[in-house]
């Protein structure tokens, strides 16, 4: 399981880019079906900064449509996703890939290190043991 704190990396040149690009390649990547939102809300906000021309945020997303991550419909996800952010005082968004790890007994690679630390500070310390750093991640390779 990826977020798209690793995904945007694909595309974006920054730092643990070759740890993304290495987990692309070497593994099979499972995701809740909104992380193409996110990725392509992440490419807009860089145009509208300067930092990617209309073009490159075109090939950018074309690229991200192509890639092989098997999409998870984030639907049946909505409950825990609720529960867990109310649980970690933490966005929603982040929390339904944490559900869908949750929901296949699986590991999620994240760059978000905030949201990393708050999963490893939440009160019920069964949630740590499903996420992990993209670091630490592509170091396992």
């Amino acid at each position: 399981m990826i977020d798209a704190s690793v995904a945007i990396k694909w595309m974006v040149e920054e730092e643990g880019t070759p740890e993304a690009l290495a987990l692309l390649r070497h593994a099979k990547l499972r995701a809740p079906d909104f992380l193409l939102a996110e990725c392509a809300n992440v490419l807009w906000k860089k145009v509208r900064r300067h930092e990617f021309t209309s073009g490159e945020a075109l090939v950018a997303a074309r690229l991200l449509e192509s890639s092989e991550i098997e999409l998870v419909s984030a639907r049946p996800l909505l409950r825990e996703a609720m529960r867990i952010a109310i649980e970690l005082k933490h966005p929603a968004y982040d929390c339904l890939y944490l559900a869908l790890a949750l929901a296949h007994d699986a590991t999620l690679v994240t760059a978000d290190y905030r949201f990393l630390r708050v999963v490893r500070r939440a009160p019920s310390a069964s949630f740590s043991r499903f996420v992990i750093s993209l670091l630490v991640a592509a170091a396992k390779l």
